[in-house]
């Protein structure tokens, strides 16, 4: 017999349950935003939409159907089944937190603040969510994602861009070659690489794409190609500045060998949830066979 589907309802902390949090009571925390020019009414009144959306939202779950709730921060600690659906409930950076650790599980995403998020991942109201539950899976987008793999078969994968660099904003010394590209290596001194789909080219990707004068075609969300860019590369005697941009179509793979003590790799601005490198050691970084199954 199979498994009823399990809804798991995916949220973060609202600035109002940190601030509470942080300061013990909601006048102490109401004193702390008033001498910052800040009403607390407003930050109030956004954590009720989102209770309240919440609440919506659970309540539209099929009586039938297993239930878990988890928060962001607990995301890498919670084991997803396939036959779970993911109900994404807050902002579009949400559902990319998320992605990274999916296989393939439909993710519905819930806007709690329509106007003031893009909405570009969190696409349906909580109003919806009963009706597309019914269909869940049937209708998709499935969104290319990226991928970086290190020679000790540590994995990192996003559905935005995925950032290999030093920490605390140091300069990133490596090689970077393309693979199969007639073996052209390049010595760097950089701030760092960031490779990025069609989905992070509304994000960070973009804002580096238009500094560079958008000479590159942006990739489509399910597009197979993502391109990359080396964040201020240095020229010096021993290092150049000849490969800083390009597209990556699959399955090409754009290949890096640290040559610094420590780099890290991480994705989707979750730096706490990094892949480490030392001295030596090589990483491709391409896209990825897993796609995001988003609920259109």
């Amino acid at each position: 017999m199979s498994l009823a589907p399990r809804a798991v309802l995916v949220h973060r902390t609202t600035e109002y349950e940190e601030l509470v949090a942080r300061h013990g009571t909601h006048g102490q925390a109401a004193f702390f935003l008033a001498s910052r020019g800040r009403d607390i009414g407003e930050v109030a009144e956004r954590h009720e939409r989102t209770r309240r959306a919440l609440a919506e939202v659970t309540s539209a779950i099929p009586l039938t159907w297993r239930q878990a709730r988890l928060e962001r921060a607990d995301l890498d600690r919670f084991l997803f089944a396939p036959e779970d659906v993911v109900i994404v409930v807050g902002q579009d950076g949400l559902v990319a937190n998320a992605a990274k650790y999916l296989s393939g599980q439909p993710v519905l995403g819930i806007d709690t603040e329509p106007g003031r998020n893009p909405g570009v991942l969190v696409r349906h109201r909580p109003r919806d969510t009963a009706e597309l539950l019914a269909v869940a899976g049937a209708s998709v987008d499935e969104l290319t994602m990226v991928e970086a793999v290190a020679d000790d078969t540590q994995r990192l994968v996003a559905l935005n861009e995925i950032y290999l660099g030093a920490a605390g904003h140091q300069t990133a010394r490596y090689r970077l070659g393309l693979e199969g590209d007639g073996g052209v290596v390049e010595a760097q001194a950089s701030s760092g690489v960031l490779v990025g789909t069609g989905t992070g080219a509304t994000g960070w990707l973009r804002s580096v794409w238009q500094e560079r004068g958008g000479a590159l075609r942006l990739p489509a969300p399910t597009e197979n190609r993502l391109l990359w860019f080396v964040r201020e590369a240095w020229p010096s005697p021993a290092t150049g500045t000849s490969l800083t941009a390009g597209e990556l179509p699959a399955p090409a793979r754009l290949r890096l060998t640290v040559e610094s003590e420590r780099l890290i790799a991480f994705g989707d601005g979750m730096e706490s949830d990094a892949v480490e490198l030392t001295w030596g050691q090589t990483v491709e970084v391409g896209v990825c066979r897993e796609r995001l199954r988003l609920v259109g």
